[in-house]
């Protein structure tokens, strides 16, 4: 059963920073260079980061139990905690913090695309502060790979 354990950790880990770099890098950039509706592309990408999102704050549970119990009693020692921590706060922040102010923003724009409407400059000033988030829990996303082995240890 550890080895069992062992491998969702490891596998939880990838699918979590795979996705993160995957959607944010690779998959949103594609959406809003592909597509000639950019608010399509944003609805799009919109939902993926959610996706992404849950699939963190998923992740993260088990990371951060499997830690403790592997750890007993000396997590808050271990890098993995912490990085584990961090991203699972970004990504909760990200998700009930930035996430509504951006919905908000879009309904309060409407008839008209956000991007055209009176809330365009807030609405790019959370987007910023979104992306800044988003690249910040990437990088640490990066870290945890490299040291995920301590998590075993």
């Amino acid at each position: 059963m550890t080895r069992l354990a062992e491998h969702v950790y490891s596998l939880l880990i990838t699918l979590w920073v795979g996705a993160l770099w995957t959607v944010g890098y690779m998959v949103a950039p594609t959406l809003f260079h592909m597509l000639d509706d950019r608010a399509l592309a944003g609805r799009l990408a919109g939902q993926l980061f959610t996706y992404v999102g849950w699939l963190g704050m998923a992740s993260a549970a088990y990371l951060l139990v499997f830690v403790a119990l592997r750890k007993n009693g000396a997590a808050f020692k271990s890098s993995v905690f912490w990085l584990v921590l961090v991203m699972l706060l970004l990504t909760v922040a990200g998700a009930f913090g930035i996430q509504p102010v951006l919905a908000q923003l879009k309904a309060e724009s409407l008839p008209r695309e956000v991007m055209e409407g009176a809330v365009r400059d807030r609405f790019v000033a959370w987007h910023g502060v979104s992306s800044v988030v988003y690249l910040v829990e990437s990088v640490l996303g990066v870290l945890l790979v490299v040291v995920q082995g301590r998590g075993l240890r």
